[in-house]
């Protein structure tokens, strides 16, 4: 679909306000809003329902307001003419909401079944771990901590970790990793040291030698994987809440497919897989094991 094929549905009167409705800065009509979601689920699979349309105009008024554009009108069809907006569009409804540590158990039992068994072994290994839809860094770098603190030489076992999201400005962020001194207030004690004091005491800067086992890199997870190896872990939690069942279920599957046999799938607390899957066998909350 043409970005601007929906441009002649607008209703006549696009700011005609509804009882009781506030008078917005910016005209933001049924069309302008249908339209931005159609765009927003076309590039990225996440779904706008009605209930996010206040939160849709808020955090797209920003652009409009930095493109001096006078209407959401007036952004569609700057849309269709300037295609690079596509990725600033995707970054400004893109929800980035996690904390270091976020769902603890899961880090207890990737510690469990994933690091003390590579402790345990007296032979090297190759470790692959996979944080899709990082946000800011701090599953990641949390993930990381965890890593670090039984394994010594990491190199020695080749552990690498790939973090992953499609909003470009947050994976600047995270690949700075540095932080508010309160982000830090949950950690656990035998992990504070990974995470040391900036020079104003205000901040947090996430260790180098959580930082070196780390590549961040931009990727829809409705597009091309550029990867074909498989991976010990994948985390994927609290991303999949803004898709729709047949675009988790294909997301899903994939996941399947690029997890070595044995290896596991991290989801978030409110997420579910709709039902039993094939390859993957529910060994704990939100926690699935593919098939050996």
């Amino acid at each position: 679909m043409a970005f601007g094929q929906t441009a002649a549905t607008a209703p006549l009167f696009e700011d005609s306000l509804l009882p009781g409705e506030v008078r917005r800065e910016f005209a933001f009509s049924d069309a302008d809003f249908k339209f931005l979601s159609q765009l927003a689920y076309e590039h990225s699979g996440i779904v706008l329902s009605e209930a996010k349309r206040n939160l849709a105009y808020g955090r797209l008024s920003r652009r409009l307001r930095l493109l001096k554009l006078n209407s959401f009108k007036e952004y569609r069809e700057y849309l269709a003419g300037h295609e690079q907006e596509i990725q600033n569009f995707i970054n400004s409804i893109s929800t980035n909401h996690t904390k270091l540590f976020r769902e603890a158990h899961h880090f207890e039992h990737f510690r469990a079944h994933v690091v003390k068994p590579i402790v345990q072994s007296s032979q090297s290994r190759r470790v692959r771990i996979w944080s899709a839809g990082c946000s800011s860094g701090e599953e990641p770098y949390t993930i990381a901590a965890v890593i670090a603190r039984d394994i010594s030489h990491i190199a020695r076992h080749d552990i690498r970790m790939l973090a992953t999201d499609i909003d470009t400005d947050i994976l600047t962020k995270a690949a700075r990793g540095e932080f508010s001194a309160s982000a830090v207030e949950d950690v656990p004690h035998e992990y504070e040291s990974f995470f040391p004091r900036g020079a104003n005491e205000q901040t947090v800067q996430v260790s180098d030698k959580l930082r070196s086992m780390i590549a961040f890199r931009q990727l829809n997870l409705l597009g091309p994987w550029p990867f074909k190896g498989q991976f010990d872990a994948i985390f994927c939690r609290n991303v999949m809440i803004y898709f729709d069942t047949q675009t988790k279920a294909a997301l899903v599957d994939r996941f399947t497919k690029q997890l070595r046999p044995g290896g596991w799938l991290y989801i978030g607390h409110s997420e579910s897989l709709y039902g039993a899957h094939p390859g993957l066998k529910l060994m704990g909350r939100t926690i699935y094991r593919r098939d050996v």
